[in-house]
């Protein structure tokens, strides 16, 4: 079969494609052929060695898929040959076929495409995991949400408006926050031209939001911590910006608001059942057509260097589908 393999920790273009064989699923484990596999930042970072999890070479990127099972290992309860599933593993996902434990695996609804299904794993599954398990997000509450035109920045918009929030869309330009408006922003912020912590400010009556949702870091952390309200909820996704800030621990006191950290990929292995009610939400979602993912673009399997380059450019808005 065809694989994307790092050889070498590199940047993507060291990356080759290569035939490699099958894998035979184990007790317990499920063999995946894979129909559309999701690119992440992280998947830039792992390829170097940069990233929390550290595989040693040779190893695939790509950590969500979607696919139909080809063969079940002995002790298999929970699949057949001939199901649809999608599915999270860290990294090894971008080849043919996967093996996966079946407990890393949801069964796929048939009103849901691979592709929307590859891309809904750790973005949107993070983000509900941090709205609904972390910040207990409530109907009629508002959401700020920086970097709101990137993968987890769309997914927050989106899942925030499902939850009946008031959402504020942040993000460097005007072509970006339009992007947002179309997957259900109410407000936005240009913060690349706007003071954030005054216009979201302003756009609150002075009150303050209620829940920030903060992929990026970098500058604009303190001035988006300044913007919560009394008992806000800052949630902590990530650091697109590459900077992670140091937040003054006196403006949490002042404010009575709380810091919270996003740990999706611990949770769902340290609270498994939260995680796959989770899912069968956003399948829900999805297949009402209240959350559409959106995917940036879909790519061969030769052309993962290309698409990682650009998600490590940050020249991508939404999800990058690589087809085996």
């Amino acid at each position: 079969m065809k694989a994307v393999i790092c050889d070498r920790l590199g940047p993507p273009e060291d990356l080759t494609i290569a035939e490699i064989a099958a894998p035979e699923p184990g007790p317990g484990e499920v063999l995946v052929a894979v129909q559309a596999a999701a690119l992440n930042f992280f998947d830039t970072l792992i390829i170097q060695g940069k990233y929390q999890f550290r595989p040693e070479p040779p190893f695939s990127p790509g950590a969500e898929f979607a696919g139909t099972v080809t063969a079940i290992g002995e002790g298999v309860e929970l699949f057949d040959p001939g199901d649809r599933v999608m599915g999270y593993i860290k990294w090894g996902a971008v080849r043919e076929q996967v093996v996966a434990s079946e407990d890393d695996l949801v069964a796929l609804p048939d009103d849901v495409s691979d592709a929307a299904a590859a891309g809904l794993t750790v973005t949107y599954g993070t983000t509900l995991h941090a709205f609904r398990d972390r910040a207990d997000l409530q109907p009629g509450e508002t959401v700020a949400v920086l970097g709101a035109s990137g993968g987890v920045g769309l997914a927050a918009v989106e899942i925030a408006k499902a939850m009946g929030a008031r959402v504020i869309a942040c993000a460097s330009s005007a072509e970006k926050l339009e992007l947002a408006r179309k997957h259900g922003a109410d407000e936005l912020v240009n913060y690349a031209e706007e003071d954030l912590k005054l216009r979201l400010k302003a756009l609150t009556d002075g009150c303050g939001v209620d829940v920030v949702y903060d992929p990026v870091g970098g500058p604009y952390a303190e001035p988006a911590l300044r913007a919560t309200g009394w008992r806000g909820r800052y949630l902590v996704i990530g650091f697109a910006a590459g900077e992670i800030p140091k937040l003054p621990l006196n403006l949490v006191l002042l404010k009575g608001c709380d810091v919270l950290g996003v740990f999706w990929g611990d949770a769902i292995v340290r609270e498994p059942e939260a995680h796959r009610d989770n899912m069968a939400q956003l399948l829900a979602w999805v297949a009402d057509g209240r959350i559409v993912p959106h995917i940036h673009g879909v790519y061969p399997l030769g052309e993962t260097p290309s698409a990682l380059r650009q998600i490590a450019e940050r020249k991508v808005s939404g999800k990058v589908i690589i087809t085996p």
